[in-house]
């Protein structure tokens, strides 16, 4: 049995020279399926949830192929890869809805530090306590996927030191956020922030995950990572997804990886682990030294990724989708897109060369996908 799985994808639009153009009002007001952000230079569309991996590719290919075409018609227009204004355009807010209070309190309080694209991975379970439980290991490990996915080195033609430039500017909200304990304990201190005025609504949770729900936080049904940058290669975002669900899988059939139970260190120290260990992947990625949260151990992000792959290879291949877990393999080897476009920089290239070329591949890449995979379902 496999679990559900969605996804959230913001992307960023504008031309094959690699400049962000803001068309977010006119694609959400001719294309069905896609949501404003607050910027107009992103746009955001979202995967129902299924359980089969096929057919979540098609899923996350179908609507870029329509958003694509669109693009193209509009003006000879494309899909920028990466999850930064990585050429230009951080020192200014383009509204995408002037009209709408909560973005002029987005504009006012964040200005471009939350112009970012990146990719939300919802996984569904049913119980609550198992969502939180769930919660609680995956924002130990959360910074294991942003090291996979990182994609953002650069921010205003320049190279800034991060591998996720995104992670490191984006406001996390409220800037303290405990490990949570019980559902209850998520109830009353969402509560307590709503009426402290440090939230503004439910969703003004924003860290590496969350839980979240038709109605939350009273009532939850799947487990929400954010910390991910924009991952382009569809396949690339499903191995990294069946990672996520293999290791929830996993805690499903041992419930003693619940971290309040296998670590020792206390939760207000995992808490600084874990922020410690997501600051140091948004700077070095898979070369990354991290604190382990069983132990507070020094390990490598590569090491320890590779690690919890050959852990979990075995239930996932028993539940039929090992082989989309292949990729990080190759992830591990070659490096994530960040990690890619430095390396051209490091031979001569310059931050605009880097961006016109995976401009140019990842549309390339996402044809010969559609073209190999069009009308495969299960």
């Amino acid at each position: 049995m496999q679990l559900t799985k969605g996804f959230e994808v913001e992307v960023y639009t504008g031309t094959p020279s690699g400049q962000v153009v803001g068309l977010s009002d006119r694609i959400c007001s001719d294309l069905q399926g896609f949501m404003r952000e607050p910027d107009s230079r992103n746009v955001e569309y979202t995967t129902p949830p299924r359980p089969c991996y096929d057919r979540l590719l098609l899923d996350l290919l179908e609507p870029r192929r329509r958003l694509r075409a669109y693009l193209q018609q509009q003006g000879g227009y494309t899909l920028i890869p990466g999850s930064t204004l990585a050429l230009s355009g951080g020192d200014h807010f383009y509204r995408s809805d002037p009209t709408n209070p909560y973005h002029d309190f987005i504009e006012r309080s964040y200005g471009t530090t939350v112009v970012t694209a990146s990719i939300h991975i919802n996984i569904g379970l049913s119980d609550p306590e198992t969502i939180l439980k769930a919660c609680r290991l995956v924002r130990l490990e959360a910074p294991l996927y942003l090291a996979l996915s990182a994609s953002s080195p650069f921010l205003d033609g320049q190279v800034t030191g991060s591998h996720s430039t995104r992670w490191q500017l984006f406001p996390k909200t409220p800037p303290e956020v405990p490990l949570f304990e019980s559902h209850a304990h998520f109830i009353r201190w969402t509560e307590a922030q709503l009426a402290a005025g440090s939230m503004q609504n439910v969703r003004h949770l924003w860290s590496s995950v969350r839980p979240n729900g038709d109605r939350h936080p009273y009532k939850i049904n799947r487990l929400e990572l954010r910390i991910c940058d924009l991952v382009a290669n569809p396949l690339d975002l499903l191995a990294i997804t069946a990672l996520l669900e293999a290791r929830l899988q996993q805690l499903l059939e041992q419930p003693q990886l619940d971290p309040l139970i296998a670590s020792r260190l206390t939760p207000d120290e995992l808490v600084q682990l874990s922020d410690a260990n997501e600051v140091a992947a948004a700077r070095h990625s898979l070369d990354a030294d991290l604190q382990h949260w069983q132990d507070g151990r020094t390990i490598a992000a590569r090491d320890w990724i590779e690690t919890l792959y050959e852990t979990v290879f075995p239930l996932a291949k028993t539940r039929g989708y090992s082989c989309f877990l292949l990729p990080i393999q190759r992830l591990l080897q070659d490096g994530n897109l960040a990690q890619q476009w430095l390396r051209q920089v490091a031979a001569g290239a310059t931050p605009e060369a880097a961006m016109v070329q995976a401009i140019a591949a990842t549309a390339a890449e996402e044809q010969e996908l559609a073209d190999k995979l069009y009308g495969v379902a299960c």
